[in-house]
């Protein structure tokens, strides 16, 4: 940094320094918004059996509601990932968790399965487009050293928050009746939205690479680095952040990163596909191996579990090795894992040791992808790069749905389904070392997690 001119580059500024209570701020703030929007996504299933009692509606008539709110997060995040390119990422934030949140207030309004499908697919618009954006937003105030962890913390917030849901739901029906679960779901995110109006900051990166006014930047660059001096400031991110020209998604399928973006889309397809058919079709399918429904939501509930300490464990191994392979690997032993349940299948314990195991493994690695997506991205084209992903990784998550249902018709037993689903864990592993071998013939890698922790 040349003080004679004084020319600041936030990129290295943010990466040479320690993280401070800002950052830690943007930090806490994406925890908060994932957390809302796991909640929110997790809903439907806390209250369908009361719905199933109360409308005597069947599951069958319960799937358009589920498969509206999936349909409503892929198109969200399709949307919203140009639009914050374009308009910024606190914009798009701020409208998305608000929006989220009012129809799912609106959905306690409901009186019938219409209703539900119209407003979940509403509510699915805001999920869609809020989840990407908030990695794109922490990676972005994140050093690089630490990037991936970081962008996992903010992610365990979804288990939190679907969790959370569980609790509450089990406490709040009997009490309020279904629609204060709702109610709650609908006034949470709009409390947070209010929040990231007053407190949260636009991404200082974002800002830089669209000539924002110095004046604008310099106010949060001042809160990054308290100590240096604004006067005549003028900012970059040096030329390791450019872009090919063009508009966002121009750039995401630009040959430079156009196969780098397949790979990603078909890892991430595949990767919802396994992990939704497990959590989905867990319960029944134990249940149908001949546990009692108590022990089968149990043994799923270890599934979720796994989930936030294979979250971290993946962001540190990251920010420590080749991204890429750290998650081939994790998911190949998912893979092998998969296999497992047909010898523990009627033991308890040992089932239940196996379920968290791929649980850390497969849910673990999924958050892994946040932060691969949002390293692999220039900061023009970030968070378009991110929500795609997230948007063809949703269509595997809604045909998952219909493969558990045809796989339990064909009479598959719980080991034959999740021994099948090695296959699909063996593409992701197949694609991540691929893109690997792309990325190495990338004239630049911005936002790798590994390059920079390998000289710290």
């Amino acid at each position: 940094m040349s003080n004679a001119s004084n020319v600041i580059n936030v990129r290295s500024l943010i990466d040479d320094r320690p993280i401070n209570r800002f950052q830690w701020l943007v930090v806490f703030f994406g925890f908060c918004i994932i957390a809302a929007d796991g909640f929110d996504v997790a809903i439907m299933g806390f209250i369908a059996p009361e719905l199933k009692r109360l409308w005597h509606v069947t599951n069958p008539q319960l799937a358009p509601v589920l498969s509206a709110a999936l349909a409503g997060l892929t198109l969200g995040a399709l949307f919203a990932g140009p639009l914050a390119d374009y308009l910024g990422r606190k914009v798009v934030l701020v409208l998305s968790v608000f929006f989220f949140g009012f129809w799912t207030l609106v959905t306690a309004t409901s009186t019938d399965i219409t209703h539900l499908v119209i407003f979940r697919f509403l509510t699915g618009l805001g999920l869609g487009a809020a989840m990407p954006n908030v990695g794109t937003l922490v990676s972005e105030f994140a050093p690089e050293r630490r990037r991936s962890f970081l962008v996992t913390v903010v992610f365990c917030g979804f288990t939190v928050g679907a969790a959370g849901g569980g609790f509450l739901s089990a406490w709040m029906i009997p009490h309020f009746g279904w629609q204060s679960v709702l109610i709650f779901g609908g006034v949470l995110p709009i409390a947070v939205s209010i929040a990231l109006l007053l407190f949260l900051p636009e991404s200082v990166r974002f800002l830089v690479v669209r000539n924002a006014p110095a004046a604008r930047i310099a106010k949060i660059v001042q809160r990054l680095a308290p100590d240096l001096s604004m006067k005549d400031a003028s900012f970059t991110m040096g030329n390791a952040d450019a872009a090919p020209k063009g508009n966002s998604i121009r750039t995401v399928l630009s040959r430079q990163y156009r196969f780098g973006s397949f790979m990603l889309w078909l890892g991430y397809f595949m990767a919802l596909f396994v992990v939704y058919l497990m959590g989905s079709w867990m319960p029944t399918l134990v249940k149908e191996s001949g546990y009692t429904l108590a022990d089968a939501a149990f043994i799923a509930a270890f599934f979720q579990f796994g989930g936030p300490a294979g979250s971290l464990f993946m962001g540190w191994c990251m920010d420590r090795a080749n991204p890429h392979k750290v998650l081939a690997i994790t998911y190949g032993l998912g893979a092998v894992l998969l296999f497992g349940f047909t010898s523990v299948a009627h033991e308890l314990p040992l089932l239940c040791a196996l379920t968290f195991a791929v649980g850390f493994c497969f849910n673990g690695a999924n958050t892994g992808m946040n932060a691969l997506s949002a390293g692999f991205y220039p900061t023009a084209a970030r968070a378009t790069g991110s929500s795609w992903m997230h948007g063809v990784g949703r269509i595997g998550a809604v045909l998952s749905a219909f493969a558990g249902g045809q796989m339990l018709a064909w009479g598959w037993t719980f080991s034959q389904v999740f021994a099948a689903l090695a296959v699909p864990a063996g593409i992701i592993v197949l694609s991540l070392l691929l893109k690997n071998l792309a990325s190495k013939g990338l004239p630049v890698q911005p936002v790798s997690a590994a390059s920079k922790a390998m000289h710290h």
